[in-house]
């Protein structure tokens, strides 16, 4: 062991034993790092020094763990040029750990082990597969943590109960590996924070970011394969998949006061079961940009409250896009937004899809690049349109003459009181009036993003005056 002397105290550099003040070791060196992991007790606390730390294996946390850095500036954890795992084992296999590389990642949580916590560091490839691998840790706690530059993922975790991962920078966390190169498109594309099988949980205020323009585009921001119980919100995820939650059977989930340049996609075949409590997904209170903003079919979805706000000269996506074929019973809702130059439409989807709610919305339609003359609303003919309801709206049609919708069959939707300003369609429907009130039930205002960064005043956003 070295000793210094500081401020009338004699401290161990490599590992001191700090058990009064909290702290069972404290390091600055690679070497007492390794060691203090491998040695420490489970609940032992290890302080990381301010420095680079090169890693040849990854640190196994053992329950109760706490690893905390001086700061994600000052802080780095980085693998050695040695430790180079291969890529023949990427893509993981998603649902299983079977033929995926657990041990090529900076740090390995040991299996069941729980409250560990990580924090006050960055930790950084570009050679592993990821930062953090864990196998049902519950309750585990990362926060202020920068992951940056992984090939394939940034925090990957199977049957996460009780987590937080909260105010965490994720910068080229995952992708494509080896992007770039010709002929390599890196196969399936992981995510910065990829969980499977996750429980009353908490992700919020971290930012997700996309440098390398030079790689591959696609990223997934946060990618989920089954959620209960759990939210996602005031996240800042400028990256062009901001949320995937496919396939799995999820329940309340609650995706809120999120900022997102990305699309959410939340398909499940025939739109999957509605749980007891009628909600599979709550989203509200988020700004989107990108004309393609959620993917489709879910049954026992509500989406409200939220700021479509798109670029006319993109105007390539569909608002809600639904490509399946399987008949969907739904119910879903969209009601009380602002939808700001919808590319293609508001909701376009394939399959037949019933007990669907559009009401007190207002849309604006500009004339965009292409431009876009599609109906707003796109139905498969066999929807049972009894149950399509298309009330109180103020849709505007600015420039371009837009429909209403898209096929004849359509007309059999239930409309009513909806203000249409240059609809081209409007003589196909009655579209009874009544004395109640359309558009929203009452004045869009809110803050999202990381830290309530972004202001949404109506149609206006504004950084957040602090």
């Amino acid at each position: 062991m070295r000793f210094k002397q500081r401020n009338g105290l004699v401290v161990c550099l490599s590992v001191m034993l700090l058990g009064a003040a909290g702290v069972d070791a404290a390091v600055d060196s690679a070497a007492a790092l390794v060691a203090a992991v491998r040695d420490g007790a489970e609940g032992a606390t290890i302080d990381v020094a301010a420095g680079t730390y090169e890693l040849s294996a990854p640190l196994e946390l053992k329950a109760g763990m706490t690893l905390k850095g001086a700061g994600a500036e000052q802080t780095v954890i980085t693998n050695a040029a040695g430790w180079k795992p291969a890529t023949n084992t990427l893509p993981d296999p998603e649902m299983k750990t079977k033929g995926m590389d657990t041990r090529a990642y900076l740090i390995r949580l040991n299996d069941d082990a729980p409250n560990i916590t990580v924090s006050d560091m960055t930790l950084r490839g570009p050679q592993v597969h990821g930062a953090i691998f864990g196998w049902h840790n519950e309750n585990l706690h990362i926060h202020h943590v920068r992951v940056q530059d992984t090939l394939w993922t940034g925090i990957r975790t199977f049957s996460m109960k009780g987590a937080k991962i909260h105010d965490c920078e994720f910068i080229d966390a995952g992708g494509r590996w080896e992007r770039g190169k010709p002929g390599v498109n890196g196969g399936i594309t992981g995510g910065a924070i990829f969980a499977i099988w996750m429980k009353d949980s908490d992700i919020a205020h971290n930012r997700f970011t996309r440098t390398q323009t030079d790689k591959q585009d696609e990223f997934y921001g946060i990618k989920i394969r089954q959620a209960k119980q759990s939210r996602v919100h005031h996240n800042t995820i400028d990256v062009n998949f901001s949320i995937e939650m496919p396939f799995e059977n999820d329940e309340d989930v609650e995706i809120d006061h999120n900022l997102c340049a990305g699309t959410i996609s939340i398909p499940k075949h025939a739109g999957g079961p509605v749980p007891a409590s009628g909600k599979t997904f709550h989203i509200h209170h988020n700004v989107f940009r990108n004309s393609y903003s959620i993917e489709f079919v879910r049954n026992g979805v509500e989406i409200d409250h939220n700021l479509f706000d798109f670029d006319v000269n993109q105007d390539g996506g569909n608002l809600i896009s639904g490509f399946g074929k399987a008949p969907a019973p739904g119910p879903a809702s969209f009601h009380n937004n602002l939808v700001s130059n919808p590319g293609r439409g508001v909701i376009w989807i394939n399959e037949p899809f019933d007990h669907l709610t559009i009401r007190n919305n207002h849309i604006i339609t500009r004339t965009t690049t292409t431009p876009r003359t599609e109906g707003l609303f796109g139905f498969n003919e066999k929807c049972d349109f009894k149950t399509i309801t298309i009330r109180d709206n103020i849709i505007e049609c600015q420039g371009t003459p837009r429909p209403l919708l898209r096929n004849t069959p359509s007309y059999s939707a239930q409309i009513g009181n909806n203000e249409l300003t240059n609809v081209s369609d409007s003589g196909s429907y009655s579209n009874p009036q009544s004395d109640v009130r359309g558009g929203l039930e009452a004045p869009l205002q809110f803050t999202c993003g990381v830290h309530d960064e972004l202001t949404v005043d109506g149609w206006q956003t504004h950084p957040t005056s602090k």
